[in-house]
């Protein structure tokens, strides 16, 4: 989706941008440093009707709302499977289904002026579930008892045009609206047919605050990128303009009940995705010695077939100074490796997002 949403600079300007970032400390457009986040507001339970909810908008103007609805489900084939008629062996259903499964969560994305089929949307879609699915954790949570489980469906709404690539938005609202769910109390035993506690009050949240155990928490997905030697976090979409590779990396965090803020906070990878980044369609700039506007000679053509010469070709791609040239081709390992080690990086950027989406009153 990133390389949709073109930029209009100039190739001086995108020359400028991308050697601002390079710079050791890299100067950011905005002012931030590199594992700075945009300021942002955010508060929970804003949509009635619904089992958790939450707002969150950016500085820039990007704002997402995400509600989240439950709904009770018989689990499909759970009786068969614990049929003690049955003459075969059932351990094997019966690990598959507590541990959960991927239909139990339904996640849906609405862009304002998109189409609910654009591929954007679609993988904006695909990167959020994998997220949750990844660890089978998640799906884990909501079974109720072997018979039964809950349904859940994520309505994930941008109400703001994408004025930058909404992924770390979308991604950090879910995570807060998941905090705010809550499920009503079980007061049925067993295999029964479930019976719930009508009072609200008594609702255990979905991701319980204070546990004494050890528990995880929703996933993020942060969007991080490479300009020459530097790492730059939640970038812009000038930033992203001149990115030489961008990455969105999904973490959880599993948080050993201290009774401390954030105490005991380990990190575990999801997964990496890459983002095509708009640099990759950006028209390269020409430097002085070979424009024709400062009195340098056209590039001849190969006769009779209408294509430049190969010297011509290779000075085009060549690399100059203070001349922007789109990145082509693949990423180094390297540099993968770096960008990914980044945001696991213990007391590092994710651990202060995730210490600041939990400061948040969830009512």
């Amino acid at each position: 989706m990133a390389s949709t949403q073109h930029v209009l600079l100039s190739p001086a300007e995108l020359a400028y941008i991308h050697a601002s970032l390079s710079l050791s400390p890299p100067i950011r457009p905005d002012g931030r440093t590199p594992t700075q986040f945009r300021p942002l507001v955010a508060e929970t339970d804003i949509l009635p009707g619904t089992n958790g909810s939450a707002r969150i908008c950016f500085a820039d103007g990007t704002e997402a709302i995400v509600g989240v609805k439950a709904e009770v489900e018989r689990t499909p084939g759970a009786d068969a499977v614990y049929d003690p008629d049955h003459a075969y062996d059932t351990n094997a259903g019966e690990t598959a289904l507590e541990a959960g499964q991927s239909d139990w969560v339904e996640l849906s994305v609405e862009i304002p002026g998109v189409r609910d089929d654009d591929s954007g949307v679609a993988f904006l879609s695909a990167v959020l579930s994998e997220a949750l699915l990844a660890d089978g954790a998640f799906s884990a949570r909501l079974r109720i008892n072997r018979r039964f489980h809950w349904k859940l469906y994520l309505d994930i709404l941008l109400i703001s045009p994408p004025l930058s690539y909404p992924l770390p938005l979308l991604s950090l609202t879910t995570h807060l609206a998941l905090l705010s769910t809550r499920l009503p109390r079980l007061k049925s035993e067993g295999d029964e047919d479930p019976f719930f506690d009508d009072d609200w009050a008594a609702a255990p949240h979905l991701f319980p605050r204070h546990d004494t155990t050890t528990t995880s928490r929703p996933p993020i997905t942060l969007l991080v990128m490479a300009a020459g030697r530097n790492i730059v976090f939640d970038p812009s979409r000038e930033e992203l303009a001149v990115a030489d590779v961008a990455l969105a990396v999904s973490v959880v965090a599993t948080t050993a009940g201290t009774g401390k803020k954030g105490g005991g906070r380990s990190l575990r990878l999801l997964s990496v995705r890459t983002i095509d980044p708009p640099s990759r369609l950006t028209p390269p700039g020409v430097a002085n010695e070979a424009n024709s506007a400062y009195g340098a000679k056209a590039a001849g053509l190969v006769a009779g077939q209408g294509q430049r010469q190969p010297e011509a070709r290779a000075a085009e791609a060549e690399r100059v100074e203070g001349v922007w040239r789109a990145p082509r081709g693949g990423s180094k390992a390297g540099v993968l490796a770096a960008l990914v080690g980044k945001v696991l990086e213990e007391g590092g950027v994710v651990d202060e997002v995730l210490e600041a989406l939990e400061g948040v009153d969830l009512g």
